[in-house]
């Protein structure tokens, strides 16, 4: 071979190397972004999974299941209305507290996402709270959740007896 093709095959290893390198280093940048934005990405936490991770106080994310029956209750204080409910998925359930006005469609029963931060006593510290949007909604990521639970079939009997007692 003569000389210029040797240079010639060397600056075609050199590229090579640098490709494969380029992309080797793409890649694993790629991973530590997707494994860092791992817990962000998730649309919401029902309450088994907030103990299951043992959620601390201050960590702002997102809670969704259903409005527990018989635990909303509702009062003044200094001109500001504060709201107490509990959310469960049926295994666990994380006492809430709102301040201010819950949408009009807010119930017991009902499914909800609420977004806000868990505070030092394990009560979630609510900053908005979503409702469905009507007779038939829920959350896509609540029915998912419940569904894994094994909860969704029983509230949609519990729901059926009560619609036929009316």
């Amino acid at each position: 071979m003569t000389r210029i093709g040797l240079k010639a095959g060397a600056r075609k290893k050199r590229r090579l190397y640098f490709l494969l390198t380029s992309i080797t280093v793409l890649g694993l940048g790629v991973l530590l972004v997707l494994s860092a934005l791992e817990d962000s990405i998730r649309l919401f936490y029902d309450p088994t999974e907030i103990v299951e991770r043992n959620i601390g106080p201050g960590q702002n994310f997102r809670l969704g299941g259903l409005v527990e029956e018989d635990s909303f209750a509702s009062r003044e204080n200094a001109g500001i209305l504060i709201n107490h409910f509990v959310v469960t998925d049926g295994n666990e359930s994380v006492a809430v507290t709102y301040e201010g006005l819950l949408p009009d469609l807010f119930r017991e029963g009902q499914g909800i996402v609420a977004e806000g931060a868990m505070n030092e006593d394990g009560v979630f510290v609510a900053s908005e709270v979503l409702a469905k949007h009507d007779e038939t909604y829920m959350p896509k990521e609540v029915v998912d959740s419940l569904k894994k639970r094994g909860e969704w079939q029983r509230r949609t009997a519990e729901t059926q007896q009560k619609d036929d007692a009316l």
